[in-house]
């Protein structure tokens, strides 16, 4: 009999623990073993591994990370309501599973981790973006991690791949594109998770590439960027006015119409413009 098989069914759990899932947490649990198990295995080969969870609640992906033969996990979750029940799984692991009640956004993973490092999670959805952002926007390229197995609404998915001339494109298509292999690689049903989401939720995953796409400094990017999509509605020449006095010029050095919008440039013509900005 494998570890996993010795753990009570995650319902058992969740009512043994009192786990009724909270808002305030952005909390929908999802406890289909086999989708948890398939969600493990879109992260790849973890054999090699160590694994960096966020939200793990009542521990239904940190059951199918394991047996599907991760080196190491450790699970980030703020809810301390979950601990007693990811215990239960650390006995069944012994020595493969750390578990902190923290916060994710405050919490150094080099500090607990071995290279190479994965992340799998099924994101809680209140703070799912800034982390997406904080590890696509690291000091130095590459990253800590090698790629990123993440569930997310399936509005923000969408938006992660978006291409040029979608309404779902914009900056978070440019800075995962910029420097990772991003694709959507399942989809969930509201009626998947406990309770049900009023939305649709997708997995994506994203593989580190080893150097950008397109060279461009990382910081003159992201504010052009930011600019341009804050006001998508505005032509370039208008939004992107306090980057440059002589904008129009450089848009044009770039390969870009000034008359052109944020939603319709690509992303090599921002980087070939964050480089004409940063000459």
């Amino acid at each position: 009999m494998s570890a996993i098989d010795t753990l009570p069914p995650l319902r058992d759990v969740i009512t043994t623990h009192d786990l009724s899932a909270r808002k305030s947490l952005g909390q929908n649990f999802l406890l289909d073993l086999n989708l948890t198990s398939k969600i493990a295995r879109q992260a790849g080969d973890l054999s090699g591994s160590d694994i960096l969870e966020i939200g793990p609640g009542p521990g239904g992906l940190t059951r199918g990370l394991l047996a599907e033969g991760a080196r190491r996990v450790l699970a980030i979750e703020k809810d301390p309501r979950c601990l007693p029940a990811l215990a239960e799984i650390s006995a069944a692991y012994p020595g493969q599973l750390e578990v902190i009640n923290g916060d994710a956004l405050d919490i150094d993973p080099l500090a607990h981790l071995t290279p190479p490092i994965r992340v799998a999670a099924n994101l809680p959805y209140n703070v799912g973006t800034e982390l997406l952002v904080r590890w696509l926007t690291p000091p130095t390229w590459p990253p800590f991690w090698q790629s990123l197995t993440l569930m997310f609404q399936r509005e923000v998915a969408e938006r992660i791949v978006a291409q040029p001339g979608s309404k779902a494109y914009g900056r978070l298509a440019l800075l995962a594109q910029w420097r990772t292999e991003a694709r959507i690689v399942m989809s969930l049903p509201p009626e998947a998770f406990s309770p049900p989401p009023k939305v649709h939720s997708a997995v994506v995953h994203l593989t580190a590439l080893e150097k950008p796409r397109f060279d461009a400094d990382a910081k003159t990017l992201s504010r052009v960027v930011a600019a341009a999509f804050n006001q998508r509605r505005k032509m370039l020449r208008a939004a992107l006015k306090g980057q440059a006095p002589d904008i129009e010029d450089r848009l044009i050095a770039a390969g870009i119409k000034p008359t052109e919008r944020a939603e319709q440039v690509s992303l090599e013509q921002f980087c070939a413009l964050a480089r004409a900005l940063k000459a």
